[in-house]
C-alpha cells in the first residue's frame, strides 16, 4: 500500500465533501446565508425551500457529484497501485464516508453543513447503482404521497439497507450490507429534528403540481 497516496486522497475526499454548495450559492447569487433561513440547514432541500427550484437543483446536483467523485477516488488509488483490488470496496466506503462527514461538518463553513442525503446518494451511486435506482423510486413515491422530503429521504435510506437483504440486491461483501444499515442510522440521526416536527405536525411540506 502506498500510504502517502492513500492518505492524500482520503483527505481530499473529506475536503471535497466539505464544499458548502448551498452556502456558497446563497451568498454568491442571493446575498444571504442559507443557514439563517428556512430550516437553517445548508443542504439542497432548504435551498429548494428558500431560493427556489433552479438553485436547489444546482445544489443537489453538485452535492450528489461530491459523493460520487469522492468515492471514485478509491479507483484512482487502485489505478495508481496504491491499494490492491480486494481493498477497493473498503476504500470506496472510506472515501464516500469522509465526503458525507465533510458535507455534514464542513471545514469551509464552521462545521455547519447539511444532512448528507444528496452526498450519500452520490456515494452509493458509485458503489451500488442498481439498488440506489430502486431507492430513488421509493423516495419519489413517498414524496408524492406525503410531500415530506425528510420522510422520503429516511424511508429511502432504510429501503437501501433492507433491499440488500434480498437475493437480487445482496452484495458480495457483507461489509456493504452492514454499512447500509449504518448509513440508514446516520440519515435518521441527522433528521432527528425533522422527526420531532413530523410527530408534532409542523414539518414543512413540499408543494407539488401547484398544491400547497
Amino acid at each position: 500500500m502506498n500510504i502517502p497516496v492513500v492518505l492524500g486522497l482520503l483527505v481530499a475526499a473529506y475536503l471535497l465533501g466539505s464544499i458548502p454548495t448551498a452556502l456558497w450559492v446563497g451568498r454568491r447569487f442571493f446575498g444571504l446565508d442559507i443557514r439563517e433561513h428556512g430550516s437553517g440547514n445548508a443542504g439542497a432541500t432548504n435551498t429548494f425551500r428558500v431560493l427556489g427550484k433552479k438553485p436547489g437543483s444546482v445544489v443537489m446536483a453538485i452535492d450528489v457529484l461530491k459523493g460520487w467523485a469522492a468515492t471514485m477516488m478509491a479507483t484512482v488509488m487502485l489505478n495508481q497501485g496504491a491499494i490492491r483490488p480486494d481493498q477497493l470496496l473498503y476504500f470506496q466506503l472510506a472515501c464516500g464516508a469522509l465526503a458525507v462527514i465533510g458535507h455534514i461538518y464542513p471545514i469551509f463553513a464552521q462545521f455547519r453543513g447539511g444532512k448528507g442525503v444528496a452526498t450519500v446518494l452520490g456515494m452509493m451511486l458509485a458503489i451500488a447503482p442498481g439498488t440506489v435506482g430502486v431507492c430513488i423510486l421509493v423516495f419519489l413515491v413517498m414524496l408524492l404521497l406525503f410531500r415530506y422530503v425528510s420522510l422520503a429521504s429516511m424511508t429511502a435510506g432504510v429501503a437501501f439497507a433492507l433491499l440488500q437483504l434480498l437475493p437480487p440486491f445482496r452484495p458480495d461483501n457483507n461489509l456493504l450490507l452492514g454499512f447500509g444499515f449504518v448509513l440508514a442510522g446516520l440519515l435518521i440521526y441527522t433528521h432527528r429534528a425533522n422527526i420531532g416536527r413530523l410527530r408534532a405536525g409542523t414539518e414543512s411540506r413540499v408543494p407539488l403540481f401547484g398544491r400547497k
